[in-house]
């Protein structure tokens, strides 16, 4: 018992009708120059999904202006965190400093003695 396709997984989507069998010479010559245009654009994407370094040269400066990006608001949100409105340093960041420099200072002379 054959099973019949009903998804038509088997048929070009794109078809435009030939020309028929009382077509002329322009009509054929017409279709034949977009079949040609067609092809040369097929070949055409076809090169470029092969040419890896191309991609891969794509692919790097995509990532390196996404990484600028993410940078960029990481300075921003730390300059915000830092600062107050004016622009100055808020008093809590020396403060915060200080304690952690102590705290190294003590750490590494109590390594040494």
């Amino acid at each position: 018992m054959a099973s019949e396709n009903t998804d038509n997984t088997d048929k070009p989507t794109n078809l435009r009708p030939e020309p028929g069998p009382d077509a002329g010479v322009a009509e054929i010559q017409a279709d034949i120059e977009k079949t040609r245009d067609e092809l040369g654009q097929t070949v055409e994407a076809l090169a470029a999904k092969t040419d890896v370094k191309a991609r891969a040269h794509d692919k790097a400066a995509e990532t390196k202006e996404r990484v600028a990006e993410k940078a960029h608001t990481a300075q921003a949100a730390t300059r915000d965190a830092l600062t107050d409105d004016r622009g100055a340093v808020k008093p809590v960041i020396p403060i915060a400093v200080g304690v952690l420099a102590v705290v190294v200072g003590v750490v590494l002379w109590r390594r040494r003695h």
